[in-house]
């Protein structure tokens, strides 16, 4: 049957086409008197004469299909998607799991021990009986097959017990110990429940006891086989509410599907982490019941751990924005009926009225407002600026499964000033050359309607499908691809879709000027600074190097030792840059974006811009050899204050011959008050020497103190003297334990560092 040739990777990539006007097509449909009686005679499930909404999304789904196949599906195989739709719960990212715990929980304790979820297990399957089969996955081709792993016990292992969890130095390894050696087929069959299967983890010698882990993601399980590596997700405080994992109480471990170089998530991070709060990530090791599963991909979840993290709080509303290609989640405006945007925003806080209305008035604002006016509104309510550079590194990286791609996979927090900021999700799917999605496509689709219109549009009756995102180089043609469109690649323009309103964080908010100006800017600085190859490669080289003999034992890697060492290699040739190295990608994507015809007309900014008083002037005296070398805003771990507090700290390093007196010389981290805090008399550094300077309103602690703190959401450190600007640095969004500063140079880039208080910097990697 013509269905069970689409598995849910094509379904999903062949929504990202239609989805630009479904609105559309549901107008035009119901425009048509013959075609709303052969819609409701087709839809109509429940025999009510009307569509309720979950057969108005059954509809939309079956015309996808129907529109892309250029056939019409049988009652049969309606029936068969039909029971899928139900299965699946398409009426939104909000929809319940099947709760399961607290009807088979006999003795209360919280969980399901073995007896209790076998009992489960036959609701679930009972369930799948009535519901009809499900259809079969197909299994990718070039998966590597799986084998049994090494045995490996905690004593083998070296453990890590004073790095933090994300310390991208170290790979340590995670164990975990199920009650039973069926534990994958049972984590399959209660994936869709509120089933959590305890087991013990052990890490760095620890053991953690009754933590909850189910399998996660979609497509990184449904399009996985069975024992292949699968995404995980820990819950550390299943049963003992008050249990972390080094701060933390969830564990995200994905498996890399499709990523050879397992450092998609990771790039992203990195490079994201200059500019806007992004979830940290690094690489673990994973071994379950004593069986090596080989290497994970660490990602810190969004829930108030992050919050704490990046704003300091753990108040205010939080959604996710599902990957599921149904949710819609642009931030159109769609009316005020608060359920209309539960099917597309799943909220990970507390349920809160108030907060869904406040984002019903952002996508009110946000896409009824005038541009000329759009700035006096908007900016009360959202973080302009940061979506601004969210949308240039989502669209500099490539990232073919967020925002400007699918319009979800992203996070929205609404703070308690009403502000609403948005940031990375999922970032597996970015520096990647461009795919061709599986699935069969009507001959049109690719073709060049107009050479001089970003527009194409396939016409097929009243329904118009707008294909904007099928134009110009949001799909590469760099390679064969026998007239089918290819997702992403280094040629993708930044200023594609402008007119897109199903996004109206581009198209919107890129209609002002002043706005388009700024993201342009940003989209420069990011490539020229952040893609330069003096960033991004020793990320891949430390990691490659850290990585490559576990990858060589890896049983459970999804693709091949030999695609891990193309997608880590320096693009050497035309072999090497076919096959996916990161560095290729990269380099591509730099030149391309660079030599864009309206960003290379951009300079590149301090993306923190610098405001210096007119009183004060940049010094030029060699006799002044202080410079800011160091600094820490967000010390979770690193060392105490003489109160025993981890306090946040600035470093000052006199590169000169020539002891230097800063006798009353100034810090401030307010560029409008430059004299904040007056150095003491008598304090001086020796030549080489280093000078610690505690930023955290400390008046009676030994040392020097500030009366100011270091804010790790970005700020301002500025030395002066007289009427003279020493030194200064502007710093964005703080990741916890990572200092930043110099490292030859005092003039040179800021890096970020492993934190070396009182000694000479290192590099982070």
């Amino acid at each position: 049957m013509i269905i069970k040739r689409f598995n849910t990777l094509v379904f999903s990539i062949l929504f990202l086409f239609i989805s630009i006007t479904i609105d559309a097509q549901k107008t035009s449909s119901l425009e048509n008197h013959d075609l709303e009686r052969q819609n409701l005679e087709r839809f109509d499930t429940d025999g009510d004469t009307q569509l309720s909404q979950e057969e108005i999304d059954l509809m939309f789904e079956v015309i996808t299909i129907e529109v892309f196949t250029g056939q019409t599906l049988s009652q049969e195989e309606l029936r068969d998607i039909g029971h899928t739709h139900v299965r699946r719960g398409r009426i939104g990212p909000n929809r319940p799991q099947q709760k399961l715990t607290r009807k088979f929980d006999a003795d209360k304790n919280g969980f399901l021990d073995s007896t209790e979820r076998q009992a489960a297990l036959k609701e679930v399957q009972q369930d799948d009986r009535v519901r009809g089969p499900k259809r079969r996955r197909p299994r990718r081709e070039n998966f590597q097959s799986s084998t049994p792993g090494l045995k490996v016990s905690p004593e083998d292992v070296k453990g890590y017990p004073t790095s933090s969890l994300y310390d991208p130095a170290v790979l340590r390894t995670i164990f975990i110990e199920f009650d039973t050696e069926n534990w994958e087929n049972e984590m399959a069959k209660l994936k869709n429940t509120d089933v959590e299967m305890p087991a013990t983890v052990i890490v760095d010698g620890r053991k953690y006891p009754m933590v909850g882990i189910k399998f996660r993601g979609q497509s990184s399980f449904g399009h996985v086989p069975a024992q292949s590596k699968r995404s995980l997700n820990l819950s550390m405080d299943f049963i003992h509410h008050d249990q972390r994992l080094y701060g933390y109480k969830t564990v995200n471990l994905l498996n890399c599907n499709g990523d050879a170089s397992f450092l998609s998530s990771i790039l992203y991070s990195h490079l994201a982490a200059d500019y806007l709060p992004v979830p940290k990530a690094n690489m673990v090791k994973v071994v379950i019941n004593n069986e090596s599963w080989g290497l994970y991909c660490n990602v810190q979840q969004y829930n108030k751990d992050f919050l704490k993290d990046f704003y300091g709080t753990t108040s205010g509303a939080r959604w996710k924005v599902p990957g599921s290609p149904e949710a819609d989640g642009g931030l159109r405006y769609i009316g005020e009926e608060i359920g209309k945007y539960r099917q597309r925003f799943e909220i990970k806080s507390k349920e809160n009225e108030d907060a869904w209305k406040a984002l019903i008035n952002l996508c009110k604002v946000l896409n009824q407002t005038p541009a000329d006016e759009l700035p006096g509104s908007i900016e009360s309510i959202l973080n302009v600026d940061g979506v601004l550079r969210f949308l240039a590194i989502d669209i500099a990286v490539a990232n073919s499964d967020g925002y400007w791609a699918r319009a979800s996979d992203y996070s929205i927090y609404l703070d308690d000033f009403g502000v609403f900021h948005i940031f990375p999700h999922d970032m597996n799917e970015a520096f990647r050359h461009s795919r061709r999605p599986r699935g069969r496509w009507p001959n049109n689709i690719g073709q060049t309607v107009d050479e001089n219109s970003n527009k194409q549009r396939i016409i097929e009756g009243k329904r118009t499908i707008d294909t904007d995102l099928l134009s110009g180089n949001f799909f590469e043609r760099d390679r064969p691809s026998r007239g089918r469109p290819r997702h992403g690649g280094p040629t993708l323009d930044p200023l594609l879709g402008l007119d897109n309103e199903r996004m109206p964080l581009r198209s919107k908010l890129l209609s002002v000027p002043e706005y388009r100006a700024d993201y342009l800017r940003y989209l420069r600085t990011i490539a020229e600074v952040s893609m330069d190859r003096e960033n991004l490669a020793p990320v891949i080289e430390h990691y490659r190097n850290l990585m490559i003999n576990e990858v060589k034992i890896d049983t459970k890697k999804l693709l091949s030792y030999d695609d891990f060492v193309q997608a880590t290699s320096e693009p050497e040739d035309d072999r090497t840059s076919q096959t996916g190295s990161l560095n290729h990608f990269i380099d591509t994507r730099r030149e391309f974006l660079l030599n864009h015809k309206e960003v290379k007309n951009f300079d590149v900014i301090d993306m923190r811009q610098k405001i210096v008083p007119k009183k004060f002037t940049r010094i030029n005296n060699p006799q002044i050899t202080v410079s800011i070398s160091e600094f820490l805003a967000s010390n979770n771990l690193i060392n105490r204050n003489s109160s025993g507090q981890f306090a946040d700290w600035i470093e000052l390093f006199n590169y000169g011959s020539k002891d230097i007196d800063l006798s009353g010389m100034y810090l401030t981290n307010d560029p409008d008050k430059m004299c904040k805090w007056q150095i003491p008399s008598r304090t001086s550094i020796r030549s080489g020497g280093y000078l610690l300077i505690w930023a955290d309103k400390n008046k009676n602690g030994e040392g020097l103190h500030t009366n100011f703190k270091l804010s790790k959401n970005g700020g301002s450190i500025i030395l002066t003297s007289d009427n003279y600007v020493v030194d200064e640095i502007s710093f964005g969004p703080q990741q916890p334990d990572v200092s930043s500063g110099r490292i030859s140079s005092p003039e040179g880039q800021i890096k970020k560092l492993r934190p070396t208080p009182n000694a000479p910097n290192q590099l982070r990697y």
